[in-house]
């Protein structure tokens, strides 16, 4: 019970001249204070954006699938038919670094109403995931199609902000009917709006429905149909192909193609080896930004294995992510945080000089009392720990008041500006530690020479 009749004759001490103390507890009471709320204001501001982020789509994964090539003509990144929503499936299932999972079936044309049109920069079928997926999942109006819409492929969709704008005008476009490629589809609901993402993109501008119903009723393409380039490239070629040489013809000399295209009755009786519905792309959320490289790493695997591909083999699909924009996002809210922390930190020293400057001059007020207490048998130690002890209360008593004014300067800044902000614990764990250290380093000095007085020349001092 040393210690705590030790904390007691401090306090006593301190009691004797309270304004000086509460003014030396002044620059403690400052810096915790500003700790705190600059840790609680930066740690809010990180989470709004990291959550900005991730609404943007910078935790998903993009899966495209591999490059085509017909006769050393290449159809570019994406034309291959290697992604599956069974594939999807498979993802959600055994990746455990992955929390959703989207197919997606893109297409670019005309949507009309009544006799405004407008071309969205998206138009995507996909499954009800998507929302998840993109943090979506909460609706201006009306309710998002559901799997049985995809299985039975309904024309039902959901409309961005965008769109609804510049067809509908101000009207509610709950229960209308669009029209894409003449088909009719009936909008069940409005997505909230999300603005540009990183790239600068209108997320907005978006038109959402069952991937089976933009893939079987609006782009055309079957299950049996070979990709859509092969197609146009057949076309071409039969377009441009000699006709076979008759009688009736004007210039008989005219060489026949060497290879000439086959009929449509030939193409129907000889079909592309397709027996699946393949999709555009598949979008992947991972558990979290930092779950991001595991998630690669689990869906590369799988559809290796999924596809067959050797060892020796490159895959026929590609993994895209957003993973340099996020690091880059994240790495200036850190930095700021770190440079408030380091404004505030400034406050501490300035309050811990205070403290020892405060006792330095209470130790020469007290000399003949320190000498007193030698001449009574008090040792050097524990006048050491006396006056350590004071700067100690000093510097605790101070974190106490600065947490309570750094908590509540956090509160009226999210109250009265509406800015972010996040409770910490470890900021209030940390101004307590900090508290009690600059008490121990800037009360020592003070403290060693009060415990270094000569008894008689203490005593002599006037």
């Amino acid at each position: 019970m040393k210690w705590l009749r030790t904390l007691k004759t401090a306090w006593r001490a301190l009691r004797r001249n309270t304004m000086r103390a509460a003014l030396t507890t002044l620059g403690i009471v400052i810096g915790v204070a500003a700790v705190i709320a600059m840790l609680e204001i930066g740690s809010g501001s990180s989470m709004a954006i990291q959550r900005t982020i991730a609404s943007m789509g910078a935790n998903n994964l993009l899966v495209l699938p591999g490059t085509a090539a017909s006769g050393g003509v290449s159809f570019g990144a994406g034309s291959a038919l290697t992604m599956t929503p069974q594939d999807a499936e498979a993802i959600l299932k055994e990746c455990p670094a992955v929390v959703s999972v989207a197919p997606i079936v893109r297409a670019r044309t005309q949507v009309v109403y009544g006799n405004r049109n407008w071309v969205p920069l998206y138009i995507y079928g996909s499954t009800p995931s998507f929302l998840d997926v993109r943090d979506w999942t909460e609706l201006a109006e009306g309710d998002a199609f559901t799997e049985r819409d995809v299985r039975n492929s309904s024309k039902v969709c959901l409309l961005g902000h965008t769109l609804v704008r510049e067809l509908f005008g101000d009207e509610s476009p709950i229960g209308r009917e669009v029209r894409v490629q003449n088909v009719n589809f009936k909008v069940v609901g409005v997505l909230q709006s999300k603005g540009a993402n990183m790239m600068g993109m209108d997320q907005d501008d978006i038109l959402l429905a069952p991937w089976t119903t933009i893939k079987y009723r609006v782009t055309g393409s079957s299950v049996a149909t070979p990709n859509q380039s092969q197609s146009q490239t057949a076309a071409a070629a039969a377009s441009s192909a000699p006709a076979v040489n008759s009688l009736n013809q004007v210039y008989p000399n005219t060489m026949a193609g060497l290879y000439p295209a086959p009929s449509a009755t030939q193409q129907a009786d000889t079909p592309a080896p397709v027996h699946f519905a393949n999709v555009d792309q598949i979008l992947v959320a991972a558990q979290s930004a930092s779950q991001i490289p595991a998630a690669i790493e689990q869906t590369t695997e799988l559809l290796r294995e999924r596809h067959r591909i050797r060892v020796d083999e490159p895959d026929d699909f590609s993994i895209r992510d957003m993973t340099e924009v996020t690091k880059a996002m994240s790495s200036a809210t850190t930095l700021m945080t770190k440079l408030l922390l380091c404004v505030a930190t400034i406050s501490l020293v300035v309050g811990g000089v205070g403290i020892m400057n405060i006792m330095l001059v209470s130790v020469t007020e007290r000399t003949r009392e320190i000498g007193l207490r030698m001449a009574v048998g008090a040792e050097s130690g524990d006048v050491l720990q006396q006056f350590l002890s004071e700067a100690v209360v000093l510097c605790l008593g101070g974190g106490l008041i600065g947490i309570l004014l750094g908590r509540g300067s956090s509160y009226m800044v999210s109250t009265l500006l509406h800015w972010p902000t996040a409770i910490s614990l470890g900021a209030i764990l940390a101004a307590v530690a900090v508290s009690a250290t600059v008490g121990i380093l800037f009360g020592y000095y003070p403290a060693w020479k009060a415990s270094r007085l000569d008894p008689i020349e203490a005593l002599r001092y006037e």
